[in-house]
């Protein structure tokens, strides 16, 4: 195939790869087959948010693929390569550099997100029409949404008999070979400067995602070597406890592809053998929430449209409230409620909240201010930089009580004694809340109870001057959604 360099016309065959949540070189399958082909490769990534149908890629989780694109960018310079980036329609834009690269394969790593699953089959066949060979692979999942069959050879609605299945089956496959050696074009296609992609915000919003996090391959081996040495062993004990910090923070990186599950699967076993915790350690609390991952993208296959709707559908007719004041409070983390005030405050900030706190705001929204889950979800995608349809559906709809395993209506969360069980020192309210940090801890997450006194000692008004007093009561709310679901029959 005869290729345009410059001003000049070369006799040249490459192989594209093209990237898109799998910003790594190491155990990346797409790359690893394309450097196997021998001929000069040629990484692509193309900014197409329109592709993404309703869910093109939120502010938050926008701030966080600009950087991931430049340290992808870097390690591949460091290798004589480089990110070719480029704007548009995908198809038009995959089809312009075979043409002018040469290129008669194209590889890429699997999405599982409806608009991309249609996407990606409309650009296969387009491709595979114009002689080009094209080929998938799986970097994103352990395993596929389709090898996991209930008896009845269907999908799963439930997590555990999901999970045991996929334990039963077999050991994850191992991460493939790190880092393949590739060679690089003489001659590379025209490339659209970073900044193009307009994915930073216009506001001064990323302050505190630039303190938190170190977006890239280099941050995410640093957070899980970090979380593996010190907080694994009593991770069980502690991954609910927002002041302890004992969770692993690697949503972000996983979502984006900076680490896969493979070799996180990996990972952990070598460090559960290394520090005598072998005993059961696939069954360890970590790597089930690993597995939660696995189920949010197998509901998400096999039911796609639950990003839109509840899985169970009588709670299409739920009669959710139309509160923009309550919806709003709920954003700004002005809600009276403190430990609800203090994670949307947390996710404002940096981007991301822990996971029990997640839950509790959720409860809050759709059963003490009755706003559909919808709306949340909304606002998380928006907000989180780890924002991913597949876990943000089921989360959100286990939340509402109308999804796959979902939490029973009448479980709604009292935000009160979950901040009391949680946050039993009042830490994590004291540093996103700091007008209360000054509260005794048995005051801390019910201030409008506190006494006088120690409200006038701990320097705290309550009210539209200081923090604000509860904008629901939640004993009364909680009747007001227990009636609601009970009209549905």
């Amino acid at each position: 195939m005869r290729a345009r360099c410059g001003s000049h016309t070369l006799s040249v065959v490459t192989t594209l790869v093209w990237f898109r949540q799998d910003l790594r070189l190491d155990d990346n399958p797409a790359l690893l087959a394309a450097a196997a082909s021998g001929q000069p490769v040629i990484p692509v990534y193309v900014h197409a948010p329109e592709e993404e149908g309703a869910w093109a890629t939120g502010g938050a989780s926008r701030w966080w693929l600009h950087h991931s694109l430049e340290r992808l960018d870097a390690e591949l310079r460091d290798r004589g390569s480089r990110l070719c980036l480029r704007i548009g329609n995908t198809q038009e834009q995959l089809l312009s550099l075979a043409a002018a690269t040469g290129a008669q394969r194209i590889h890429w790593n699997r999405r599982y997100e409806p608009a991309a699953i249609a996407r990606d089959s409309a650009i296969k066949k387009a491709l595979r029409g114009a002689g080009l060979q094209v080929e998938s692979h799986n970097g994103a999942l352990l395993y596929e949404p389709w090898e996991i069959e209930s008896q009845s050879g269907g999908p799963f609605q439930v997590f555990t008999p999901f999970w045991r299945r996929c334990l039963a089956l077999r050991e994850p496959a191992p991460p493939v070979a790190s880092r393949p050696n590739w060679r690089s074009p003489d001659c590379w296609p025209e490339s659209a400067p970073i900044v193009r992609l307009g994915l930073l915000p216009a506001i001064a919003w990323a302050g505190g995602m630039e303190a938190a996090w170190r977006p890239g391959r280099a941050g995410a081996l640093q957070q899980l070597d970090a979380f593996l040495a010190a907080a694994f062993s009593r991770y069980e004990q502690q991954r609910n406890r927002p002041d302890l910090g004992g969770t692993s923070r690697l949503s972000p990186h996983l979502h984006f592809g900076e680490i896969g599950p493979r070799e996180i699967w990996a990972r952990t076993r070598d460090h559960a053998v290394a520090s005598d915790q072998a005993a059961n350690w696939p069954r360890s609390q970590f790597l089930t929430e690993i597995g939660w991952r696995e189920f949010a993208y197998h509901l998400l296959f096999h039911f796609p449209h639950t990003a839109e709707q509840p899985l169970r559908s009588k709670y299409a007719k739920f009669p959710w409230k139309t509160n923009p004041d309550g919806l709003r409070a709920w954003q700004r983390g002005r809600t009276g409620y403190p430990i609800v005030d203090a994670g949307m405050r947390e996710l404002w900030h940096t981007g991301w909240m822990h996971n029990r706190v997640r839950m509790i705001v959720a409860s809050f929204l759709v059963k003490d201010l009755m706003l559909s889950w919808r709306a949340g979800a909304d606002w998380f995608w928006d907000t989180l930089v780890d924002a991913d349809l597949a876990s943000n559906t089921l989360g959100w709809q286990w939340a509402g009580g109308c999804g796959a395993d979902a939490a029973p209506y009448f479980r709604i969360f009292n935000p009160t004694l979950q901040g009391l069980k949680f946050d039993p020192e009042g830490s994590y309210v004291a540093r996103w809340v700091p007008e209360l940090a000054a509260l005794p801890k048995e005051w801390i997450h019910e201030p409008w109870a506190a006494p006088a006194a120690v409200l006038q000692r701990a320097g705290v008004m309550l009210g539209c001057a200081g923090y604000p007093r509860p904008i629901v009561d939640h004993g009364a709310a909680r009747q007001e959604a227990l009636d609601a679901l009970a009209s549905l029959g």
